[in-house]
């Protein structure tokens, strides 16, 4: 953006203090409700996120969280302002909302807003999401992995008040209570978003009273056209084409044996980008299906991955983008579909569009990441008679490109939750951590490798553990690049007190016993360039570090 198109009076110094301020108040929101939250899911894996929006619904900053939350919320936003119009909303208001079918995306996560006024005037809306706990359902943690319609995954809940006029929606709060099997969690983790929403508000009237409503509305407006005209600068360097990909999942959860097919082309021409996902399966009986806030929040940071990273993260980046989402497809599901375990369907989604886009851009294009978060979830009473409900994810590596080997357990997607400390597992579950180590020669072989996946093994220390395991690449591994090796597939195996085994396959619920073990092992990245381009000690280093082994060194490289 030129001086010339500043607002009036406004200079670009000016313009990039409150750009930078508007960013700390979305990361200050963010970090409030870490700080505050009472799951694991949030104060340790960090799974939540924050924005701040203008009136109309475009997102004006969004905290550096995980990528699918910041995304999700834009549509959520929309919704909210579509049933409670800006010009009826009032000071002290709060509205949420969880429904995947009225914007949000699975039940746990529940999206949070309060207005901001200053002098009887709406200029922000102030906003969060957090995955709680457990929001009911057929299965604890909300993420049945069987689940054939939305009605067995939790509490539906349209955009509502949950406070008016000082006095709280008593009816709504008692009623989120009661459907959640840890209620005083979800109470916890609500009241974090409460606080942190506040927190933004009050950063944003500090910020009118210090410019006037109608000067920051201007500098709002002008920062957002600044960060469009940036990004299509930014497309304009992809050459124009179109570019297909296709990708398929393990299964839905229910046809184990049915592979599910992820089909885009992605066409970039004159600062726009369109993702045509003509060609995905049909939605699902089971719950992978992804409502289309999903796949815009997954093009939403596959373009913020193309273009420049010093580009204001608001909603100027995003109007270059649109999309194609068949109904009845996997990326737009009709209701009643069940939707709870789209997480997976989302990272590979945005997998796909990357990898379409390979071609056109040789020098920064990575092999396929693993694009896994093997969700899982602990529950049942322990030996006191106290039940738990608790949350844990594992990752896999990233993948190889020119320029490096991939990363060791990372999540380098549009969902990179951290992993959770072992000593906060065992202290919230009964069960002992017995392996938490880098799984050697997963990451695909190559020039420069994929990273290595994780291995983690546990014991059950109560009588009776139901374990929700959710995952994927069981059958269809992360494709290598310009000659280098897939990364390794997932392999989820119990290990029963009596030393019988059984493999678990991606998703399941499984019943354990007290001595059982589960022993999980995560993707691998796929390697870049053929595997006889690797130096000698780059090798060599790997098989010192644990990362690879001596015969797979001889297998793979050739290495003596």
């Amino acid at each position: 953006m030129t001086p010339q198109s500043l607002p009036q009076g406004v200079d670009a110094i000016t313009l990039e203090v409150v750009r930078n301020k508007l960013q700390g108040i979305a990361d200050e929101m963010q970090l409030t409700q870490v700080n505050a939250s009472f799951s694991t899911a949030v104060k340790e894996a960090f799974d939540a996120a924050a924005s701040l929006y203008l009136p109309d619904g475009t997102p004006l900053a969004q905290s550096a969280s995980i990528p699918f939350h910041v995304g999700n919320m834009v549509p959520a936003v929309r919704r909210i302002l579509q049933d409670y119009p800006a010009g009826q909303m009032r000071e002290g208001d709060i509205y949420l909302m969880n429904d995947p079918y009225h914007g949000g995306s699975h039940m746990p996560d529940i999206i949070l807003c309060l207005p901001a006024f200053h002098e009887g005037r709406l200029i922000a809306l102030s906003c969060t999401v957090v995955h709680h706990n457990d929001v009911g359902g057929m299965t604890p943690g909300s993420l049945p992995p069987n689940a054939t319609e939305i009605f067995q995954e939790g509490l539906r809940i349209p955009p509502m008040i949950y406070r008016r006029d000082g006095q709280m929606n008593e009816t709504l709060h008692r009623l989120m209570l009661l459907n959640s099997r840890t209620p005083e969690t979800l109470e916890g983790d609500l009241n974090s978003q409460i606080g942190a929403c506040a927190i933004g508000v009050r950063r944003v009237q500090a910020m009118a009273a210090d410019y006037g409503h109608n000067a920051l509305a201007a500098l709002f407006s002008a920062i957002i056209d600044r960060s469009e005209v940036m990004t299509r600068a930014e497309l304009k360097r992809i050459p124009a084409g179109v570019y297909r990909f296709t990708d398929w999942l393990d299964n839905d959860g229910v046809e184990l044996d049915r592979r599910v097919k992820i089909e885009v082309a992605v066409t970039v021409g004159d600062g726009d980008i369109h993702f045509d996902f003509t060609g995905t399966s049909p939605q699902t009986k089971g719950p992978i299906n992804a409502v289309p806030s999903a796949a815009h929040a997954a093009a939403y940071y596959v373009v913020r991955v193309l273009t420049d990273s010093t580009i204001p993260n608001n909603g100027g980046c995003f109007r270059p983008i649109s999309l194609t989402l068949p109904e009845g497809s996997l990326v737009n599901p009709q209701a009643p579909a069940a939707v709870n375990a789209r997480t997976g369907t989302t990272k590979r989604i945005a997998n796909a569009m990357l990898s379409a886009l390979a071609p056109a851009m040789p020098q920064e294009a990575t092999a396929q990441v693993a694009g896994v978060t093997l969700v899982c979830r602990y529950s049942g009473r322990d030996d006191a008679g106290r039940p738990f409900v608790v949350g844990d994810h594992f990752v896999g590596g990233s993948g190889g490109w020119m320029g490096a080997d991939g990363v060791d357990v990372l999540a380098t997607d549009i969902g990179n939750t951290w992993g959770l400390p072992v000593e906060s597992v065992e202290l919230d579950a009964p069960l002992r951590v017995l392996t938490h180590a880098i799984r050697p020669d997963s990451g695909g072989a190559g020039t420069h490798r994929g990273g290595n996946g994780l291995i983690r093994e546990f014991e059950v220390l109560c009588e009776a553990m139901t374990f929700m395991h959710r995952g994927e690449r069981h059958y269809v591994p992360a494709q290598g690049l310009d000659g280098g090796g897939t990364g390794a597939l997932e392999v989820s195996t119990v290990i029963r007190a009596d030393g019988t085994t059984e493999e678990i396959p991606s998703k399941a619920v499984v019943q354990l016993r007290r001595g059982d073990r589960v022993r999980i092992e995560t993707p691998g990245g796929g390697g870049w360039g053929p595997p006889e381009g690797r130096e000698a000690a780059a090798i060599a280093a790997d098989i010192a570090a644990g990362k690879l082994t001596a015969e797979a060194a001889r297998r793979l490289y050739g290495h003596a």
